[in-house]
């Protein structure tokens, strides 16, 4: 074997190794924080989980939205596992805390969903904006929200999606604050990650996409702008999260925003070389 292919071998070898444990101390209870900064090099996902005839409108809304909602995995309908993204994969408790909406409602949350599983129910796993604060940092710029150990900050904005069968809303965004120089760094390195949501969808004035208070983010922790920094934003995972308060399936099952699948796929593996 060349030497560089062995190498990138022996990598993706020490990587699975380090999401296999992950993926155990959250399935055990020892790990139910946020995974933003964790895994570095591997793809975390967003998680929707629907019953099979609300599927298809999903899967619909996915498809109309792939900025917002990039799909990455999608299981068979009652089976928990998602061997495309890592063979020991059980749905039910591989995220540190999931949102359990009931008639579009969060009525609970839950550390695993062992007991609210069903026979027909469709897990969907979206790429996610913390896949790509690893390649922004493999680029030499800081992640603010990484750095002070805060979930990034989510808001609710007045972009539009395209509904998808019943489901509809606006996007949320995610925020994370750079200089101008390193803002057009950042739109370079995340284009190349369309998986992750790629390029940013705004940056400057908050207020041109209905945000009014960049302290009081709708999810997440408010993350502070320095000086000169400008708020860029990206489409954000939790967008279905408000799809289905409006589509209003009568259960649907998400990750707490902030707290992703592990998988293991690399990062780059979905970059656009």
């Amino acid at each position: 074997m060349p030497r560089l292919q062995r190498s990138l071998s022996d990598y993706k070898e020490r990587l699975l190794g380090e999401s296999s444990a992950l993926r155990q101390a959250i399935r055990s209870g020892e790990h139910s924080a946020m995974t933003s900064g964790l895994a570095p090099g591997l793809v975390q996902g967003n998680l929707v989980i629907l019953p099979a005839d609300w599927a298809g409108d999903f899967l619909a809304y996915c498809q109309n939205n792939p900025v917002s909602c990039p799909l990455i995995a999608v299981s068979e309908p009652g089976n928990p596992a998602l061997p495309g993204l890592g063979l020991d994969i059980d749905i039910r408790y591989d995220v540190p805390e999931y949102n359990v909406f009931r008639d579009g409602e969060l009525v609970e949350t839950a550390s695993d969903i062992a007991a609210l599983w069903q026979g027909d129910m469709v897990a969907f796993v979206l790429g996610c904006s913390f896949s790509f604060e690893d390649a922004l940092q493999q680029a030499g710029l800081s992640v603010r929200n990484i750095d002070t150990g805060l979930n990034v900050s989510m808001y609710r904005s007045n972009i539009p999606t395209v509904p998808g069968g019943r489901f509809h809303g606006d996007m949320v965004v995610s925020m994370r604050p750079f200089i101008a120089a390193d803002a057009i760094r950042a739109i370079q390195v995340t284009t190349r990650l369309p998986k992750a949501h790629g390029a940013p969808v705004h940056l400057g004035d908050p207020s041109l996409i209905g945000i009014k208070d960049l302290a009081a983010p709708d999810f997440g922790d408010a993350v502070e702008l320095r000086g000169a920094e400008l708020p860029v934003f990206w489409a954000c995972g939790v967008t279905p999260q408000v799809a289905v308060r409006n589509a209003k399936p009568p259960i649907c099952i998400t990750h707490v925003p902030g707290k992703m699948l592990i998988t293991d796929l690399l990062n780059a593996e979905l970059a656009i070389l």
